[in-house]
């Protein structure tokens, strides 16, 4: 099974296609999930930044007022939506959604981070009471702090916290830092709710409590930081490798479907191929391949099909042209061989008159030879030709002037016209004989006139010859340039020559890169027309 093209052909496209699909479905879930997996990485690297940002803001300005600029900030710098949400209330202080009258979407839906800047309580485990004063004092000097840096953030006055202290920038205006110091004092009342809060602690986790409730009636608020794109998902979105698997056996499914429809269009006719080959080869030159389509297959089929033809209608010529040498070398020698027989015979007399006339048909067999020799070399470009620049003027002059006599002994009037064609690089001499043959032709079939002309037809050099003859039919002029075809069926020598000098003449014309062909209207005559490409147009080729 498996030694049959197309069976091995079905085996690799679809080896191909499971290890391509596979492969590719392997790589896309590795891609993704690296790429999730850093994308994810570099969210939380830009929660975290946004997330210091703020708690630093936070911490160093005792309040949250004026924090939206800084959101605002974070926001354009990281492309995330970012939303701060007081933990206790609820209640929105900045988000960028709502910034500049732009449209709220859907809030991230994804776990918020606690920002909390106030500070615990330091305990040092001294006595109880000294720990209590030392607290007291720790919550007076945070909300002095803390008013001060509001005061001044307030104010537009940079601010910071340094060693725990709240420092203004240095080029702050005094007074505004006198004011803010005067109004962050706390006073007597605030004092002595500090001092109940943790008069009655006993331990430490008493007073980190006592302590946490007094800071809060000051401090910044908790906050809930929520940032994010917007994604309606929780966390990464998941990657199944499955369905991906699955996705790659439909696409190696199809690749098989379509490499099965391949080989039944593509192979199906290589088969048809073969087949008709086969018979080719066996003799049979009409078997011929059905086309389909109009694909590179079907071009193939039309190629051997044409090749067909071509060799068919070879064969037919060669039998054909078989027949025909048979036919022109018969009765020549039938008539020879009955000359000889009477002479044995003693029948005739071997007198001078038969020596000349066995002389004159052995001469005619030699020509026809000749004529069969040449048109060989011609066919098989073995001819040699002697180029040279050459005035299609001068030649038709020359041809018009050795003809002339032969065509007004059969009362033809030979008309020249030589115009001005562009010279050629040609054989004279075989471009003589073209010439030659033409007008012997046409002076044969003229009625009273024959008209040579040249001229320049583009970068061509146009030679014609017409004549005023009865014409050729339409049926007639395919069959001018067949070898031993003459348009006298009767193919009796008074009536025309070997039939092989218009097959010399298309083979001399095609050798010098031109074309030769006939034109004929029944009752009124034939032209027949020689196209050679000019001297410059050669050599422009040739470059």
């Amino acid at each position: 099974m498996f030694r049959r093209f197309q069976a091995r052909v079905f085996l690799m496209i679809a080896v191909v296609a499971l290890a391509a699909t596979g492969a590719t479905a392997w790589l896309t879930v590795r891609t993704t999930r690296a790429e999730l997996s850093s994308s994810g990485a570099e969210e939380r690297r830009t929660t975290r930044t946004i997330y210091d940002t703020l708690r630093s803001y936070g911490a160093d300005h005792g309040t949250w007022e004026g924090v939206a600029e800084t959101v605002e900030r974070l926001g354009r710098d990281t492309g995330q939506r970012i939303r701060l949400v007081v933990s206790q209330d609820g209640t929105v202080i900045a988000d960028t959604d709502t910034m500049e009258g732009r449209t709220a979407r859907a809030v991230p839906n994804k776990p918020a981070v606690a920002i909390d800047v106030r500070p615990l309580p330091v305990l040092d485990g001294t006595a109880l009471l000294l720990g209590k004063v030392g607290l007291s004092d720790q919550i007076r000097q945070y909300r002095d702090g803390v008013r001060f840096a509001a005061c001044l953030t307030r104010h537009d006055v940079p601010v910071r916290l340094a060693a725990g202290t709240f420092v203004a920038a240095s080029d702050a205006p005094g007074k505004t830092v006198k004011e803010c110091l005067v109004r962050g004092l706390s006073s007597p009342g605030e004092l002595d709710r500090d001092k109940q809060a943790v008069a009655g602690c006993e331990d430490d986790p008493c007073m980190r409590d006592a302590y946490t409730r007094r800071i809060s009636e000051f401090a910044p608020a908790a906050l809930q930081l929520q940032t994010g794109w917007l994604r309606s998902d929780q966390g990464p979105p998941e990657v199944s490798p499955k369905r991906t698997l699955a996705a790659a056996g439909v696409v190696a499914l199809l690749a098989i479907a379509a490499t099965v429809l391949l080989c039944r269009r593509v192979l199906g006719q290589l088969d048809a191929l073969s087949h008709a080959s086969r018979k080719l080869a066996g003799g049979d030159l009409s078997e011929r391949v059905p086309v389909r389509g109009d694909d590179e297959v079907a071009d193939l089929a039309r190629s051997f099909n044409q090749m067909a033809d071509s060799l068919q209608h070879s064969e037919e010529r060669q039998r054909r042209m078989i027949s025909d040498i048979a036919h022109e070398l018969r009765t020549p020698l039938a008539n020879i061989r009955g000359y000889v027989e009477a002479v044995q015979d003693g029948l005739l007399e071997p007198d001078a008159e038969l020596f000349a006339s066995l002389h004159e048909e052995a001469l005619l067999q030699q020509r026809l030879i000749d004529d069969l020799q040449e048109l060989a070399l011609a066919e098989s470009g073995s001819l040699v030709y002697h180029r040279d620049r050459l005035d299609p003027a001068e030649l038709l002059t020359t041809c018009h002037a050795s003809h002339r006599a032969v065509a007004e002994a059969g009362s033809v009037r030979l008309v020249l016209d030589p115009g001005d064609p562009p010279p050629v690089d040609a054989d004279p001499d075989r471009l003589r004989q073209v010439v030659g043959n033409l007008i012997t032709n046409a002076v044969r079939a003229a009625a009273s006139t024959v008209v040579l002309q040249a001229s320049a037809d583009g970068d061509l050099a146009l030679i014609t010859v017409t004549d005023d003859g009865h014409g050729i039919s339409p049926g007639d002029l395919p069959h001018m340039f067949d070898r031993f075809w003459r348009a006298d069926e009767s193919r009796a020598r008074t009536t025309g020559g070997r039939g092989l000098g218009l097959a010399i003449s298309r083979e001399i014309v095609l050798a010098h890169g031109g074309e030769i062909t006939v034109t004929s209207v029944l009752g009124e005559g034939t032209c027949f027309a020689v196209r050679l490409p000019s001297a410059r147009a050669a050599a422009t080729a040739e470059r």
